[in-house]
């Protein structure tokens, strides 16, 4: 009777932890699945301000005329405005390699979109991976005054070279690090003083309160930024581009109701004088972060107009970002272009 009792026992609390966990999973499936219904407002398509990224090969010697004339072909009668181009890695320190051998023909790219894309912007997209850990090595550190220092004179270096503008990415950014604050606040001023735009790219915003303090502690990677963060970065920079992807939700309409909810998010903390970009997944990769079949362009989009029509349709300092030209597909493109970026139909 006794074994019979606890068998019970077991049976009843293995329902019990099934049950939590599967019933806020099941609660939080049910939500994004609300935010991915309706119909997104008319009004919710491109407004010219929309950002591409291009990788290294633009500005190692890689791509040539035929290459920038087939990239004005493609990006005729769309809504993007400024190509990010892979003009780094930053070293370790903050500073550019010496030589500036790793963009030889940075110069050649600027004067070849300029001709082909007249109104197109090139950004120099500078990034490295940041550590935080006292005995850590191989990244960037900005608790370190000199590295902030150097980051700045690389993006004069880059804006002396023709560059519009700097776009600065360093992952893992963990929430509330004052540090890269404290480095938004030199840049700034620096980039504009040279009549350059600065932009930024950005983790995801806490789908719940404190859940960046959550994943910290479990998995030691803040996953995502406190809102609160998210917009004292906003108000730093001219650009801040969310990215928006390496989600790992399984289905579409898991994926898009996540975008409609974290643009609607992103949007509460944006001020009007800073143009915020949401990024679409152009790039087709499988892993336990991404899956392909959905974090689709279609459902990026439409999570985005959604979040739009629901937050703010009206608003002119908003876009999307695409990522990235090299693994991006012709049904990728379609999708931008019927969903959101054609301005010529």
């Amino acid at each position: 009777m006794a074994r019979q009792r606890w068998k019970r026992v077991g049976k009843w609390a293995a329902w019990t932890v099934a049950v939590l966990l599967v019933l806020p999973l099941t609660v939080a499936a049910t939500a994004l699945r609300a935010q991915y219904a309706g119909a997104a407002a008319p009004e919710t398509t491109t407004r010219g301000r929309d950002a591409f990224w291009l990788g290294h090969a633009w500005v190692d010697g890689r791509r040539d005329d035929a290459d920038v004339a087939a990239l004005g072909r493609r990006l005729k009668d769309t809504g993007i405005r400024d190509l990010y181009v892979h003009a780094g890695p930053l070293e370790h320190n903050g500073t550019l390699p010496p030589t500036r051998r790793s963009a030889p023909r940075a110069r050649w790219l600027i004067a070849a979109v300029h001709r082909v894309l007249p109104s197109v912007r090139v950004h120099a997209w500078l990034g490295d991976r940041l550590v935080y850990a006292p005995d850590a090595h191989g990244g960037l550190r900005l608790s370190d005054a000199a590295a902030r220092t150097a980051i700045v004179a690389s993006a004069r270096q880059v804006l002396a070279e023709g560059f519009a503008g700097v776009h600065l990415d360093l992952e893992p950014l963990h929430s509330d690090n004052q540090d890269y604050l404290r480095l938004l606040d030199r840049l700034g001023p620096a980039v504009h003083r040279r009549g350059g735009v600065l932009s930024v790219a950005v983790h995801q915003i806490d789908p719940l309160p404190g859940l960046h303090h959550v994943s910290g502690a479990l998995t030691g990677h803040r996953k995502w930024l406190s809102q609160r963060f998210f917009g004292q970065v906003a108000r730093r920079v001219d650009q801040i581009a969310l990215m928006s992807y390496d989600t790992g939700l399984p289905a579409e309409s898991l994926y898009g109701g996540y975008v409609a909810q974290q643009t609607r998010l992103a949007l509460e903390a944006t001020g009007s004088h800073t143009d915020l970009l949401m990024g679409l997944p152009f790039f087709h990769t499988e892993g336990i972060g991404h899956h392909a079949s959905a974090e689709t362009v279609r459902a990026a989009v439409r999570g985005v107009r959604l979040g739009l029509s629901r937050e703010d349709p009206g608003r002119r300092r908003f876009g999307t970002a695409l990522y990235v030209d090299f693994a991006a597909t012709e049904e990728d493109w379609a999708a931008y272009r019927r969903g959101w970026g054609a301005t010529g139909s």
